[in-house]
């Protein structure tokens, strides 16, 4: 993902209403948006500092910093730490269904890449043995890894599965998604009990998301089941919330 500083779209504040009832704060978002998803501004690349663009629309910093405040909060901005305020896609939106995350990123068109941070066998917990169906203390293989999508760090996947995957690689997991690497394993994932939460970054977990310490991180717990009925993963994953979001469909009775 480039963090190239993008040209910057003129022609789009030509025509501020300086004396108008439209906030200017709300002029300016709508321009930065509009550039977004005409191309203008493209996906990966950086704007400039408020203070020069405040400077360039002789606007004040507090409104330049509220315009693009409001697109932080639609998930159409981020700010990175070393690198200043970049264009991401916006967020990714995943419905209820029993797919990775990793297909999800590819359906679209989003580059999934993948940080394997932990890859390791461990003894089965009292829990994750109960939820595997396996004896405590058993081996597992454990992993945590920091996936991002167009570059910008959007979950941390923690999962633990039966020793028998213990031959599953990390080089394999940074490649590609846990699901594909049990297929190519001849495991079929057919069902799975989920929920979803949220609770408040842990310290290490929002350095990795590039986020302040504390801020809100939406939660996904998952057991997976193979075709036989068999418990082939158990997930523990958290995402940015002003990245990603579930989508489900409700109907009345």
């Amino acid at each position: 993902m480039s963090a190239e500083t993008a040209p910057w779209p003129t022609e789009l504040f030509a025509d501020l209403d300086r004396n108008g009832p439209v906030p200017l704060y709300f002029q300016v978002s709508q321009r930065l948006e509009k550039a977004m998803s005409s191309g203008l501004l493209p996906a990966g690349s950086r704007l400039e500092n408020e203070i020069s663009i405040s400077e360039r629309l002789s606007l004040s910093r507090p409104t330049i910093r509220r315009a693009i405040q409001e697109l932080v909060d639609k998930g159409l901005l981020v700010r990175r730490r070393g690198i200043g305020t970049q264009v991401v896609h916006g967020q990714v939106s995943r419905g209820l269904e029993l797919t990775s995350l990793y297909e999800d990123l590819e359906h679209t068109k989003r580059a999934p890449t993948t940080v394997t941070l932990t890859h390791e066998i461990i003894p089965a917990s009292v829990q994750i043995a109960a939820l595997l169906s396996l004896t405590e203390g058993e081996d597992v293989l454990h992993l945590r890894r920091l996936r991002s999508a167009d570059g910008t760090p959007l979950a941390i996947l923690e999962n633990f599965l039966p020793g028998s995957h213990s031959t599953m690689t990390r080089s394999e997991l940074d490649t590609t998604g846990l699901y594909q690497a049990l297929r190519s394993r001849g495991v079929n994932i057919r069902v799975a009990n989920q929920s979803i939460g949220a609770r408040r970054a842990a310290s290490d977990e929002a350095t990795l998301l590039e986020v302040a310490k504390g801020s809100p991180l939406l939660t996904m717990d998952r057991t997976a089941y193979d075709d036989s009925g068999n418990a082939v993963e158990v997930g523990t994953h958290c995402y940015r919330p002003d990245l990603y979001h579930f989508e489900t469909r409700l109907v009345a009775r």
